[in-house]
């Protein structure tokens, strides 16, 4: 199949999505090319089939109130509802509520972005001081937040990165988190139907291999369900994951750029990396841990959140306020490294495993109350690779040479290019793609206007 259209859109995830819903809105014809067989990239929801829950399996929540984020929630008539509950920590003297997230602050409020740049643990070497016995416990309570919050090696991930990060959330309250009581996927249908009524089309599964450019002109090929295409374009706009764009040639996935991406574009891919992180739902007949008692006889019935040093799953979450039977366990970094490639029934034993050990119930208890579990390797995924990014040190403007144009021809876009400190989220991604179809009307205007 060969044929020519304005503009391809590589990849139908949010950034992907947004971007394309935007250029058809002002008249581009637009062919949005995914890999998989369901749009959404990192955005998946299943349905519960005991309890008629949406299950997320990617991105889950809403941190803050980004714009374009809740015009979309607010425009549709989404109802989102706020995350709410007690924090608990597994420490040495057993289960106690505990103010994990306050503690933290206290650490990452030292971080200076007008210093060199370090590693987080670099900068926590040096953040004393090292006798007190309650520091040293908040800096293991920090790398444990670094690690499960950004999905980051704390021996890798950038001060300045993170600095960054945290400006960009306290901007819109970030430290508030929402969930769409419907699902995320609710977000990507509302760009998939305004996308078909402007004329512009998904092809699916259409896994894209190779782009051959110069100025002015790309051809995308590659294999797709009737076998292979080719589809020749004055310009392509790419928005698959950073891990994607970073495998090897010949991998699954792999994109081959002909020629080669400048070395400023290659070299920032360099300086970013994908967070690993493994999760699973874990959906039961009752919410057992309401019958468990931690420290003073509290009872878990109101926990939100529950943190420990685990190897496999050190964070874990209910979908307080909602009284469903459903508790998460993530497993960020290495832990995802210990898990990832692994069966999902060797994932779902270690949970369980895990869960007995920090609530103090008979697994055989918790395995009888378990009506099904959900789980997703974004690792082994070959479309997606990891999580989402995070910068290394050395990394200041890595983001803007991903997310730059390269000769008006190829554009960028994804959570790994945004620009304003919010990469990793959603908002981050939608933002990227309104950004670069911002970028390719101007460039066709400029082109227009030359003639």
């Amino acid at each position: 199949m060969k044929n020519e259209i304005d503009l391809v859109v590589i990849g139908a995830g949010a950034a992907g999505l947004a971007a394309a819903t935007r250029l058809s809105q002002a008249g581009v014809n637009v062919n949005v090319l995914e890999a998989r067989t369901r749009i959404g990239g990192r955005i998946l929801t299943v349905r519960d089939p005991l309890h008629h829950l949406p299950i997320e399996l990617g991105a889950e929540f809403v941190h803050g109130f980004p714009p374009v984020t809740w015009s979309l929630i607010q425009n549709h008539g989404l109802q989102a509802t706020e995350v709410e509950g007690d924090d608990w920590c597994v420490e040495e003297d057993g289960l106690q509520r505990c103010d994990f997230f306050s503690d933290i602050q206290k650490i990452l409020q030292q971080m200076d972005e007008t210093k060199p740049d370090e590693s987080f643990l670099s900068f926590l070497r040096r953040c004393g001081p090292a006798t007190s016995a309650k520091h040293e416990h908040m800096k293991e309570r920090a790398i444990r937040y670094v690690s499960g919050f950004n999905a980051a090696d704390p021996e890798r991930v950038s001060v300045h990165w993170l600095v960054r990060d945290q400006q960009a959330a306290e901007k819109i309250e970030g430290d508030r988190s929402f969930r769409l009581l419907d699902g995320y996927q609710n977000v990507i249908e509302i760009f998939q139907r305004k996308l078909a009524e402007l004329g512009g089309t998904v092809q699916m599964p259409a896994i894209v291999e190779k782009i051959e450019w110069n100025e002015g002109r790309a051809v995308v090929s590659g294999t797709g369900k009737n076998g292979a295409f080719s589809i020749e374009t004055t310009r392509a706009l790419i928005t698959v994951p950073l891990g994607v764009l970073q495998c090897a040639p010949g991998s699954e996935g792999a994109i081959q750029f002909l020629p080669v991406l400048p070395n400023s574009k290659r070299e920032a891919l360099a300086k970013l990396e994908i967070g690993k992180v493994i999760r699973v739902a874990l959906v039961f007949r009752k919410r057992f841990w309401d019958d468990v008692r931690g420290q003073h006889s509290h009872s878990l019935d109101k926990m939100s959140f529950l943190f420990s040093g685990d190897d496999y799953f050190p964070t874990w979450w209910t979908l307080m306020p909602s009284k469903a039977p459903v508790i998460t366990g993530w497993a960020p970094a290495q832990s995802a490294e210990k898990l990832s490639g692994k069966s999902e029934a060797f994932v779902v034993e270690r949970a369980l495993l895990t869960l007995s050990n920090l609530l103090q119930v008979q697994k055989s208890k918790i395995e009888g109350l378990l009506a099904s579990a959900h789980f997703h390797d974004w690792q082994t995924d070959p479309f997606s690779r990891g999580a989402y990014s995070y910068a290394k040190v050395g990394a200041d403007g890595a983001q803007e040479a991903l997310a730059s144009a390269v000769s008006d021809t190829l554009f960028f876009a994804g959570e790994a290019a945004n620009l304003s400190g919010h990469d990793g989220t959603v908002h981050g991604a939608i933002e990227s793609g309104v950004r670069a179809a911002g970028e390719i009307l101007t460039s066709m205007k400029k082109q227009r206007e030359a003639v």
